[in-house]
């Protein structure tokens, strides 16, 4: 989109105004006593659609946002929230969060981020590419993506629906620092659900495509095609018998072991002291071979941003230098806790890479590591305690024998703790999963329990 077609671009232009209107919700808050205010504003709009047996189920027109304001006033916080912007409401609004502020707590670790470390004037990360597209099209696409997995195979006869989404939106935020920053953004997916049947045996699986550009998303047919691949995969699983086995967790699901390291390192947890890495920042939490990098700034990438959600800069960082933990990840309020500085992290992280350092290779070549082992392709429940690191978790997948492929398992569990988890990986694949803020390969650790029902 050119620089000309955005000033005249619905979203560009809504995001200008609610700047205005956050600028007099901070002035409001001034004139009311407050000592320090913040406030933050998000819109999206978009479409939504969804088949099933090349039916239409759903037709979905979004177009919905919230404004919340956060007040400081003597070391005490009230915030309040509303979806009516106009000048009434606002003031009511902010009328309610200094009112609020009156009887809550005083604390010393609440407020603002400092000045110095917010970003001013935040870059564009090039994250808005929206695409028109009609509803008639849009369900067309769903239709292909289901079309294409029910043709693969008669066994892949019914389908547990297809969607697609295409939303557009911004975030604005501001505080009584003088920030007032905002960016907009687009999020374009396609998935697909489908159900495979051979006798008595049924199994359920699916496959997707998400990305900040319309253009770049994988075929409807390629989606479909990958999704049946996947269910029939599945059919005729086995039990395993329990013992302990090396694990391979496949590419799409190795970013919930990551997803568990960042519980542990997040300040909330920390400050609780309810984490089994407290006090471990620059010793070795995984291989020296393992590498974990930031980069918030990715252009296009779906988990950049050029600030957090307090307003603070974002930059790179490394998270895991040679396996030693080098940085917790912090807001303002738990970095004040632990008498440390914020590290950019309210509202989550940012583009973290995983590198293997020649410890890696395809997928092929990780199951030719892996030997003789589970190859897992899913998880189901919540069995992870952060505070002790025990993991025990539902899954299902694959047994592997001599580097190949040998049949699905399914009802098995998956128990260890995380602290030998994470210096017992012994590869990451060069698989890359880049659907998400974690960009990882397929994780292979040496020995997890392995329970068959």
């Amino acid at each position: 989109m050119t620089l000309a077609s955005k000033s005249h671009d619905p979203i560009t232009k809504q995001l200008s105004e609610v700047k205005e209107r956050v600028a007099t919700v901070l002035e409001l808050a001034k004139s009311l006593g407050a000592d320090g205010a913040e406030v933050a504003m998000s819109r999206q709009q978009g479409l939504s659609v969804s088949t099933r047996m090349g039916e239409v189920e759903n037709v979905e027109f979004t177009n919905d946002g919230g404004l919340g304001i956060t007040v400081y006033r003597e070391g005490r916080k009230g915030s309040a929230s509303t979806a009516d912007l106009s000048e009434q409401a606002l003031l009511k609004t902010v009328t309610a969060a200094v009112n609020i502020a009156k009887y809550t707590s005083v604390d010393d670790c609440s407020g603002l981020a400092d000045k110095s470390l917010l970003a001013m004037q935040p870059i564009d990360l090039d994250l808005y590419h929206p695409h028109e597209i009609s509803t008639e099209e849009a369900i067309e696409l769903a239709k292909e993506c289901e079309e294409s997995a029910l043709a693969v195979d008669p066994r892949v006869s019914n389908s547990d629906g297809a969607s697609f989404d295409t939303f557009a939106g911004f975030k604005v935020y501001g505080n009584s620092h003088g920030q007032l920053v905002g960016y907009p953004s687009t999020r374009h997916s396609l998935s697909c659900v489908m159900i495979a049947s051979d006798g008595d045996d049924m199994e359920r699986d699916y496959a997707y495509t998400v990305n900040r550009e319309f253009s770049l998303l994988e075929s409807a047919k390629n989606v479909g095609l990958q999704a049946s691949q996947e269910v029939l995969s599945r059919l005729k699983p086995q039990t395993i018998p329990t013992g302990k086995v090396p694990v391979l967790f496949r590419s799409d699901i190795a970013n919930t072991i990551w997803g568990h390291f960042i519980a542990a390192i997040s300040g909330g947890n920390l400050y609780r002291k309810s984490s089994f890495l407290l006090d471990e920042i620059g010793k070795d939490v995984f291989p020296k071979f393992l590498n974990i990098s930031e980069r918030p700034h990715i252009a296009k990438a779906l988990a950049s941003s050029a600030f957090d959600s307090e307003g603070v800069l974002t930059q790179d960082r490394e998270i895991i230098s040679q396996g030693a933990l080098q940085t917790y990840l912090l807001t303002s309020y738990s970095a004040r806790k632990l008498g440390l500085t914020t590290t950019g992290h309210a509202g989550g992280i940012h583009n973290w890479l995983v590198d293997a350092q020649g410890h890696d290779g395809s997928f092929d070549a990780m199951l030719k590591t892996l030997g003789t082992g589970l190859l897992v392709t899913e998880l189901m429940g919540q069995g992870v305690n952060v505070v002790n690191g025990d993991y025990s978790r539902g899954a299902s997948g694959f047994w592997v024998e001599n580097g190949e492929i040998a049949y699905p398992v399914s009802e098995i569990t998956i128990a260890g703790n995380l602290a030998q988890m994470f210096k017992g990986i012994v590869a990451v694949g060069s698989d890359v999963d880049m659907r998400g803020s974690i960009r990882t390969g397929s994780i292979l650790i040496d020995e997890l329990q392995v329970a068959g029902h």
